[in-house]
């Protein structure tokens, strides 16, 4: 499908946050994900991942995941100063400020004539976090987590009980992960402590783990592998289709 873009400002509980929305240009209604990035906020490989799947007949929004602690319009690069600022508002934010992101989100997928009103949530690094904490929102009928960072550590800040890891049991929907083998940032310890916990909670899950890097999906820099992410971005599609 040929795709349209455009940016909302929505209000949140912590100020407005900028999302982008990639959708069809056909009429109609479309079931809505979305999609959080990396801590680098909307890089132009985050943007082609949403074009990818918007093509397919979903409503894409992006948000700029930490709009609290940046002008709106930020975008970091790709570099140390890129990742240090990143990391340092990971590590600011709340996951509670999250949480009020997404249900801001699924309230604007509510109001617009071209949603039918059911969303999923799908993710890359800090985002495949973002989009498995999502997924606690019973409102989130799916999510696909690729090599969601921090879940198995419980290092993100929030409220005592409210870790991500210790709330698994509140997930209704269905989600997959998608671990990198030779990935550092989720070592197979940290998987398996996340793989215990997806069995021990009778979740409806799918796991897989693959002979890749860390941002292997990232199309840029020497650890892309295009051949696996055009397999995920299948994957996510079969999932959405049925599930959405």
């Amino acid at each position: 499908m040929i795709i349209q873009q455009h940016n909302a400002d929505l209000p949140t509980p912590t100020g407005l946050m900028r999302t982008t929305v990639y959708r069809p240009q056909a009429q109609g209604q479309f079931p809505a994900i979305i999609f959080y990035s990396e801590i680098f906020q909307q890089t132009a490989p985050i943007a082609r991942s949403a074009a990818i799947l918007a093509s397919h007949g979903f409503v894409v929004l992006v948000p700029e995941v930490f709009h609290e602690l940046n002008p709106m319009g930020t975008v970091l690069a790709y570099d140390d100063a890129g990742k240090d600022k990143g990391n340092a508002d990971k590590w600011a934010k709340p996951l509670e400020h999250h949480d009020s992101d997404t249900q801001a989100m699924i309230d604007f997928t509510k109001q617009q004539h071209y949603c039918t009103g059911t969303v999923g949530a799908m993710g890359v690094c800090i985002g495949g976090h973002l989009a498995y904490r999502a997924a606690l929102n019973p409102e989130i009928k799916a999510a696909f987590c690729l090599y969601a960072t921090d879940i198995h550590s419980d290092t993100l800040p929030a409220k005592s009980g409210n870790n991500s890891l210790e709330r698994m049991a509140d997930i209704q929907g269905e989600i997959h992960f998608i671990w990198g083998k030779q990935d550092p940032h989720v070592p197979k310890e940290g998987r398996i402590k996340i793989y215990q916990q997806c069995v021990s909670t009778g979740i409806n899950y799918q796991w897989q783990e693959v002979n890749a890097q860390h941002a292997f999906m990232r199309d840029e820099g020497e650890r892309y592998d295009a051949a696996l992410a055009i397999n995920m971005y299948q994957q996510a599609v079969a999932l959405f289709s049925r599930t959405l």
